[in-house]
């Protein structure tokens, strides 16, 4: 019985063969799917990405980056799959099966009977057990696997791979998968020919230096200046070609090495290199820019008007920016005497900026420092000063502390020289000013002794008691500065005065040359003492000529009645004309002579009155200027076509008489040699042989001569002109002195080639200088349209119908005001060669016609020999 139960097992059992293999199946595709999961979802996101690209779109860290984050998740999920996964047994399978069958028929048919095997009835039930367990075995099934992992994967990462896997089958492609490798150190070799990166480095704008193109430059040192901008770019593929740099010092955050684009600023030495195909590496040497320097040349320079001028001198290598001059007061070199005993009010430094050069190299300059600190509280009392001057690369260099005193405006009259110590004391502390109220008081206790002026006894008066009330409450900083202005004002009309008061310093600024020239004084004071008779000469003029409009206001009937014909008549002019030929004695040791001239003009200033609309035909200040502009332009112009016409018969020297008579000056005759300096009608007499020869030399060489001393002498009057110049301080005004300053260094320039016969030189210069000339008389043209631009609307129009009626020859209007230029252009629009053909052959035309005028007709003779 026994053997007939264990062949029963073996036959139920036997028929489980294939149930229990796809149960066992099962069970290893559970546990590889459990175990392998993670790393299936990694491989399937990296395949993913790979397919879709996107390591083409990003930088190559990025990409190497993602690869060391994918490598260790996936050796992380094959470490994990590796430890969980179990091959499932045979016993195993049998108990999944067993499970799934009603009473565990194939534990059944495998279990042994425990007791009863000797009786026969209870064997028989247990085989009866047995049978009917193997009928149910017999009905198995193989055991589905179960492949649910929900809870080991909460957040569904595998559904989120797959979905990424499935996009990239469908937009992507198996092939980018490859680019991948691309980007490994090496793998670019065989790229395209032809520069793959760019590089530039700039130099800051200010050291002047070019730009460099750095694939030109070969491996190995390379200067440039501190700052440079260091600009690459890479081509190709992302990843092929890296740089890096230890010349910018830069920190933090930066951009990746593979950038495409990248710039960097040059600070210290060091090394760029640029890695890859193609690749280079520079030693980058940094050109220092050192800071600049300033000095201070010497003390300062002030007249009487207190206007300082502290010449100084900057440099840098590659020029200064800017610079400003210091002021702090030098509060123990102070006498601390009276109203300065007391503490001063706290005041901030003075600060002004210094000049720099316009036009020219700031690399090294000398330049003064030109102001007027009269009204500031510290004038006339010790300060120090510090220049500082800034570069492009801000960079700053100032000079150490230098003691001066800061200049301030002489007071000669002894009551306002008294007023403005007050004021100086007012300005030091606001606690002197009950003491400042009663030294007035004392001041103005015999008034008619005092004061030549009521008025100005009103306005002191007025400045007491102003003084003293605000003092009783305290005087504000707003209230302190109304004082000082109101005691500067009356300090300043005591000073300049009326009419009496300016012919009195007048005479105390002539006393004082004469002085000076008995002392035997230096040519520097006596050029101080001097410019201060012209300021005192210049104010006197203006107070009689306030003096002359009240006197015609008083007695409108009676203002010119006095003229005779006994009388003098004198303009500005000629008053400059007398200082300067004083002030050139005095330069040529002539004190005798110039001390008896400086008491003539003396008497004739105190003799002299003014008087309004006559000696001038009516005449406005800017019509005489004009005038003599106009004038002086003409002579110019005659030196200059006398000057051609004898550079011509300088490489003619066989011309004969009257062969250049269309190119003679204004002085210019007929002929040649001397005849032309002397404007002679005649012609030089030419003898044969040597003696000819030489005689014509000597001519031509006298006639050098006679125009350079011409030219000087039109100089001279050009000075003179300036000196009466109307319009001073308005923007055309100073554009009219700019113009006749260039007009004259021209002239000297001229004169300095004509005296070395050098009659080419001499033709420019004359060019320039007249051409400055026409500058300045349209700046004055300009301020005397701006002054009368109230005019009457009828001498507008009459003009205009002048002007319309004087038109030149080629169809221009004139200059306006005496002007001898246009500004109106002789294109209009129109080609330039076919315009100047047209004009050549007008003047071709016009000169054939006889009947015109013989003026009209050399002028166009001169034009046809010129050009």
């Amino acid at each position: 019985m026994a053997s007939f139960s264990k062949h029963d097992v073996r036959r139920g059992l036997s028929g489980l063969r294939w149930p229990l293999f796809w149960t066992r199946a099962g069970m290893f595709a559970e546990n590889f799917w459990r175990a392998t999961w993670p790393l299936a979802t990694v491989v399937l996101a990296v395949l993913a990405v790979l397919m879709l690209g996107l390591q083409d779109s990003v930088v190559v860290e990025a990409v190497w980056g993602a690869t060391v984050v994918s490598a260790l998740a996936g050796l992380g999920a094959l470490i994990y799959a590796v430890m969980r996964f179990r091959l499932p047994t045979r016993g195993a399978a049998l108990v999944r099966l067993d499970e799934t069958l009603p009473g565990r028929p194939i534990q059944a048919l495998m279990d042994t009977q425990a007791v009863g095997d000797a009786d026969a009835a209870s064997m028989a039930v247990w085989r009866a057990h047995q049978a009917r367990m193997a009928e149910r075995a017999a009905q198995a099934k193989p055991v589905p696997a179960d492949l649910r992992i929900a809870r080991r994967d909460p957040y569904a990462l595998r559904y989120v791979a797959v979905v990424i896997f499935a996009v990239a089958l469908i937009f992507g492609s198996i092939w980018r998968v490859g680019s991948v490798t691309n980007m490994t150190p090496g793998a670019g070799e065989g790229l395209a020919t032809g520069p793959v990166w760019e590089g530039w480095a700039e130099s800051p704008r200010y050291t002047g230096r070019p730009t460099i193109y750095l694939n030109d430059i070969a491996e190995g040192p390379l200067e440039v200046p501190a700052g440079s901008l260091i600009t690459l770019r890479l081509y190709g593929e992302v990843g092929a070609l890296t740089v890096s740099e230890t010349v910018s010092g830069r920190t933090g955050e930066l951009p990746p090495a593979s950038a495409s684009e990248q710039d960097f600023t040059v600070v210290n030495s060091g090394e760029i290199a640029i890695s890859g195909p193609g690749g280079r590496t520079w030693s980058v040497a940094v050109i220092p820019d050192t800071a600049p320097r300033v000095s201070i040349l010497n003390g300062p320079d002030s007249d009487a008007l207190g206007e300082m001028s502290l010449p100084y001198s900057a440099s840098d290598d590659y020029g200064v920016e800017a610079g400003e001059a210091r002021f702090a007061l030098d509060l123990p070199s102070v006498d601390r005497r009276h109203g300065l005993a007391i503490d001063p009010d706290p005041r901030p430094e003075l600060t002004v900026s210094l000049p720099m050069p316009i036009a020219g190299d700031r690399a090294q300059f000398e330049e003064s420092l030109i102001e007027d600190f009269s009204e500031h509280p510290w004038a006339n009392l010790p300060v120090t000063v510090v220049l500082s001057v800034l570069d492009a690369a801000e960079q700053q260099a100032e000079t150490e502390p230098r003691q001066i005193v800061l200049p301030g405006r002489r007071f000669f009259d002894p009551l306002a020289a008294a007023v403005i110590e007050q004021r100086r004391d007012l300005l030091w502390s606001r606690d002197n000013a009950t003491r400042i109220g009663q030294i007035l008081r004392a001041v103005a206790h015999r008034p008619e002794e005092v004061f030549r002026k009521e008025v100005d006894q009103l306005r002191l008066r007025r400045v007491i008691t102003k003084l003293e009330t605000l003092a009783s409450y305290g005087l504000t900083d707003e209230q302190q500065d109304d004082i000082a202005r109101d005691m500067w004002d009356l300090a300043l009309g005591i000073e300049e005065g009326d009419l009496s008061s300016a012919l009195e310093r007048l005479r105390r600024a002539k006393e004082r040359l004469n002085q000076a020239m008995r002392d035997g004084a230096s040519q520097a004071e006596i050029e101080e003492l001097m410019r201060e008779l012209r300021r005192a000469t210049d104010d006197y003029m203006r107070q009689l000529s306030r003096q002359a409009e009240l006197d015609d206001e008083a007695n409108p009937n009676s203002g010119n009645q006095q003229n005779g014909q006994n009388q003098m008549q004198m303009n500005q002019d000629d008053l400059q004309r007398m200082m300067d030929r004083i002030q050139e004695l005095m330069e040529q040791g002539r004190m005798a002579e110039a001390e008896q001239a400086l008491q003539e003009l003396q008497e004739m200033l105190e003799n002299m009155r003014v008087t309004q609309g006559q000696g001038q035909g009516g005449q406005s200040p800017g019509e005489q200027a004009m005038e003599g502009l106009a004038e002086t332009l003409r002579e110019q112009q005659g030196l200059s076509d006398q000057a051609f016409r004898d550079l011509q018969e300088q490489f003619n020297p066989g011309a004969q008489a009257g062969e250049s008579q269309g190119n003679e000056g204004r002085s210019g005759g007929q002929g040649q040699g001397q005849q032309h300096s002397q404007g002679g009608e005649g012609q030089g007499e030419q003898g044969d042989g040597q003696e000819g020869a030489e005689g014509d030399q000597q001519g031509q060489g006298q006639g050098a001569q006679s125009l350079a001393d011409r030219q000087q002498a039109l100089r001279d009057e050009l000075n003179r002109q300036q000196g009466s110049l109307p319009g001073a301080g308005t923007p055309e005004g100073d554009a009219a002195r700019d113009a006749l300053d260039r007009a004259g260094r021209a002239m000297d320039g001229a004169e300095e080639a004509l005296r070395q016969d050098d009659f080419a030189e001499a033709i420019d210069n004359q060019s320039q200088a007249m051409e400055a000339l026409r500058e300045g008389m349209r700046a004055l043209g300009e301020a005397m349209q701006q002054e009368a631009q109230n005019g009457q609307q009828g001498q507008g129009m009459a003009d205009s119908d002048r002007r319309a009626d004087a038109r030149d020859p080629l169809g221009r209007d004139p200059g306006s005001n005496g002007s001898v230029g246009t500004e109106e252009g002789l294109l209009q629009g129109e080609d330039v060669y076919r315009r100047a053909r047209d004009l050549l052959d007008e003047i071709r035309r016009r000169s054939g016609e006889g009947e015109r005028p013989d003026v009209e007709l050399d002028y166009l003779k001169r034009l046809l020999d010129r050009f």
